[in-house]
């Protein structure tokens, strides 16, 4: 519990600081614990509590672009589900540690505004999103390199991720219970380790304002690769 404790607290400010990443540091943490679906059940409750603390951040910083992204989203989300249902849990735990290492490199290979047309790398974005938030309870690397290395300022990135979160994550936990694949169990763990992911997202918005977009970018990635080499050290 210590260890849970400890990541919890760590997903929070990196989702804090970033507007994403908590189930990046939480789930590979979790899962060599407990089976991988409890795990993506716990991170995606776990997005979705967290989200109800920034709906006035939401409201005021989003951009539209989070819609679009949504419904794509949920059109994918089920193939995600399907995945993490149909792959052994051994399979399932080494690919959402490579999940989290692929939200590090999208991000900083290179790092850099992107040069596609907005339109095909935003539903690129949103089918990205709606699968990794199914199989991994990660939608976060799905739509990362849309907004870190989109045109829009920081707080508008930040509060579009979090837009996402708090209308997918829900959908999607409550997809894991109807399908057996979870139980309120895991939502009494994630209520258990929320306090924890307040601490650090409380913690996170403070250094956010602190640093400039380019820190932004920088610390965010270097975070990420801290989680990603973590979870696949974990594993070996």
């Amino acid at each position: 519990m210590i260890a849970a404790a400890l990541a919890a607290v760590a997903a929070g400010f990196v989702r804090g600081l970033a507007g994403f990443g908590l189930s990046v540091v939480l789930v590979p943490v979790l899962q060599l614990a407990i089976e991988p679906a409890a795990a993506v059940l716990i991170g995606l409750i776990s997005l979705f509590l967290a989200g109800l603390a920034d709906i006035g951040r939401i409201r005021r910083d989003a951009d539209r672009s989070a819609a679009a992204i949504i419904a794509i989203a949920l059109i994918f989300m089920p193939l995600g589900l399907w995945a993490l249902a149909a792959l052994p849990p051994d399979w399932a735990r080494v690919l959402i540690a490579l999940v989290s290492l692929g939200a590090f490199v999208l991000v900083v290979v290179p790092l850099g505004k992107m040069a596609l047309p907005r339109k095909p790398v935003l539903a690129i974005s949103g089918a990205a999103t709606g699968f990794f938030g199914g199989f991994a309870g990660m939608p976060g690397p799905g739509m990362a390199p849309f907004y870190l290395r989109g045109s829009l300022p920081p707080a508008g990135a930040r509060a579009s991720m979090m837009a996402v979160f708090v209308v997918t994550t829900p959908i999607s936990a409550l997809f894991f219970i109807a399908l057996g694949m979870g139980s309120w169990r895991e939502a009494a763990l994630a209520a258990a380790l929320f306090p924890f992911v307040l601490i650090g997202d409380w913690a996170g918005h403070r250094a956010f304002g602190r640093v400039s977009s380019r820190q932004w970018q920088v610390a965010t990635a270097a975070v990420l690769g801290a989680a990603a080499l973590g979870a696949l050290a974990k594993l070996a």
